[in-house]
């Protein structure tokens, strides 16, 4: 099974290609018409996915969608970084199965594996690989909802890899200072992934269970919001369309407050928002130190940028925070910044879920 091609620009071949990131709120998708340029000429965005079979469907006729590239993170997936004899990419996938059972926790009869070389002039006649592996029970769940959805899968990546492959792809210099490496941090619905680059090649790449929901779920119990309305808080605290401390207690509307509750700033309850999000941005900050430290103790260099993305950046003084617990500068980066945007395309609605497509591009990118 091929999970990743080699991380670079796609081909000049027209064509379109949807790359589609089912996520555990939510399913982003791209439609990319990629000739001698490369053009967004549709998206989707559907929340609530329960059940996404409904949501797939709507997304099939909305994008005339048949093949699909597809996306995995968690723990049924695992990204190692592994130096090898160095080797050409035959042999490579005749020693893939035996050197892979050293580096990975599962068994290799329950996984598909891929590999691919990053670098072959290390020292010491060695190489750097990748290799990449997810579960085969949740490729087989996966292709069963995507079946029903009347959709077939073309490529299937790993969303850390993805997350590269837009990055590269728009930003193709990026000037770092000697001996520093840049950090991609995608904070999702239920996992942050961690991709440390050097040189435009990932060298680690980590997926830590803490994330969007974490900071909703701490903004639900400080104010006994339910979910929509904690997250409504959480990206608007001073203006979020929100009642007042007295009226936001669960009601049986859900909490929302009606315009003429919550048209007035409520400086009390922004500083609220945000020492909650503080609690919990402390652990995630901690991950991604462990994660920095672990790398830096590999190699000659640190990590010097972080480069934001993912629904989860979208919470008020999110990269400022981020910045201050990791005295390390944070910016967001756009996934379309290279990418020719169709006069076709609702360019507010396209705003609106900023920072929310980059792994949906990087796979729309992948052909075969």
């Amino acid at each position: 099974m091929n999970i990743f091609s080699k991380i670079g620009f796609p081909k000049a071949k027209e064509k379109f290609s949807i790359g589609l990131d089912i996520g555990t709120q939510s399913i982003k998708c791209v439609k990319l018409k990629i000739n001698e340029a490369v053009e967004l000429v549709n998206f989707d965005f559907e929340e609530g996915q329960l059940d996404p079979t409904e949501a797939l469907k709507k997304i099939r006729h909305a994008q005339d969608a048949d093949l699909v590239n597809i996306s995995f993170c968690g723990s049924s997936t695992v990204i190692r970084y592994v130096n090898f004899l160095r080797m050409n990419k035959a042999e490579l996938k005749q020693a893939l199965k035996f050197e892979a059972q050293k580096h990975i926790p599962f068994s290799i009869d329950e996984v598909d594996l891929d590999a691919e070389i990053l670098k072959n002039d290390l020292p010491e006649n060695k190489m750097l690989v990748l290799i990449a592996a997810i579960k085969k029970e949740l490729m087989r769940q996966r292709h069963k909802t995507l079946e029903n959805a009347g959709l077939r899968p073309n490529i299937i990546d790993i969303d850390s890899i993805a997350l590269v492959n837009a990055f590269n792809f728009n930003y193709p210099k990026i000037d770092v200072p000697e001996n520093k490496s840049i950090c991609l941090l995608n904070i999702g619905a239920s996992i942050s992934n961690v991709n440390i680059l050097d040189n435009r090649i990932p060298r680690l790449s980590r997926d830590i269970h803490s994330a969007g929901a974490n900071f909703t779920r701490k903004i639900m119990d400080i104010f006994e919001l339910d979910f929509k309305a904690a997250e409504a808080l959480k990206i608007k605290p001073e203006g979020g369309g929100l009642a007042t401390d007295s009226q936001s207690h669960k009601p049986e509307g859900g909490g929302l407050a009606t315009d003429s509750q919550s048209h007035n700033p409520d400086p009390e309850r922004a500083n609220k928002v945000k020492a909650g999000v503080e609690s919990v941005l402390i652990n995630l900050a901690a991950e991604i130190r462990t994660s920095f430290d672990y790398y830096e103790s590999q190699n000659s260099s640190s990590v010097a940028k972080i480069f934001l993305s993912g629904g989860g950046s979208k919470i008020a003084g999110l990269t400022e925070m981020l910045s201050a617990c990791l005295g390390i500068p944070v910016e967001p980066w756009d996934a379309f910044k290279q990418i020719k945007i169709s006069d076709k395309i609702d360019a507010q609605r396209l705003n609106n879920f900023s920072g929310q497509f980059n792994v949906a591009v990087g796979l729309a990118l992948r052909q075969r």
